[in-house]
């Protein structure tokens, strides 16, 4: 598989832990960060069951006739039902916990984005950025609904409430978009530990000023500076054959 990835995690400069996990594998094509929400412990076992769960769906599925968007679906349902059951189960004490999931399955010649909660995908075509996935979350339907303005965002004082995630509920549904793969192309997947505190045209100055394999400490670079208020994760990935 000619795609090249870089992944770095990093707790940031005021958490005392790191809820974030991520998973890279060029045998499955599968790209995976997780942003875990519900206190110290729920939030790093919510996103690590999610990945972990990504790789095990991934990989009973390579194999199979089961269209790709038809495996990313599965991949959230299996792991929202393995994180609920954990909480209301087995582990009382985590009950409520969940995670974003943001996702790149890669299948011949396509890219799949999958998505639950504020995790996101960028495309980047030098020299522009495009948000691929849309934020499952307060702040984005009411900027939605017309209520708050973009540019007042910053000013929303509930951007980190959820309206969607994996193992909240036992059943959820994720977005997923197709795109055709293209060698003048690559992918950032990211938790919001980037994105809510770095923002999309300072990430796309990132991408257009430095090598692809420097990308991802750079934007982590520039969170740190600005507060690393969280933990962050940072995915970089680019098609480095060419199809299409």
């Amino acid at each position: 598989m000619g795609i090249e990835v870089w992944c770095r995690t990093d707790k940031g400069k005021k958490r005392s832990s790191n809820q974030d996990s991520f998973f890279v594998s060029k045998e499955l094509g599968l790209f995976v960060v997780a942003d875990g929400m519900g206190g110290h412990s729920g939030g790093e076992i919510a996103s690590a069951i999610a990945v972990k769960t990504a790789e095990e769906v991934a990989r009973a599925e390579l194999k199979s006739s089961l269209p790709p968007e038809a495996v990313i679906q599965k991949i959230y349902e299996e792991a929202s039902a393995r994180i609920f059951d954990k909480g209301t189960l087995e582990m009382l004490s985590l009950s409520g916990m969940g995670t974003t999931m943001v996702l790149a399955l890669v299948r011949n010649d396509y890219i799949y984005i999958g998505n639950v909660g504020d995790s996101r995908a960028y495309l980047h075509v030098s020299p522009f950025l495009w948000q691929v996935t849309e934020d499952h979350s307060l702040m984005n339907e009411q900027i939605k609904a017309g209520v708050l303005k973009e540019n007042q965002a910053h000013l929303f004082q509930q951007k980190n409430v959820i309206t969607r995630s994996v193992g909240y509920e036992r059943e959820v549904a994720s977005d997923v978009v197709r795109r055709n793969l293209s060698f003048n192309e690559s992918y950032l997947l990211c938790s919001d530990g980037l994105s809510g505190l770095v923002s999309d045209q300072r990430i796309n100055e990132i991408l257009n000023q430095n090598p692809a394999d420097q990308v991802i400490d750079r934007c982590i670079q520039q969170a740190l500076l600005n507060g690393g208020d969280d933990n962050v994760t940072v995915l970089h990935l680019k098609d480095s054959v060419g199809h299409g």
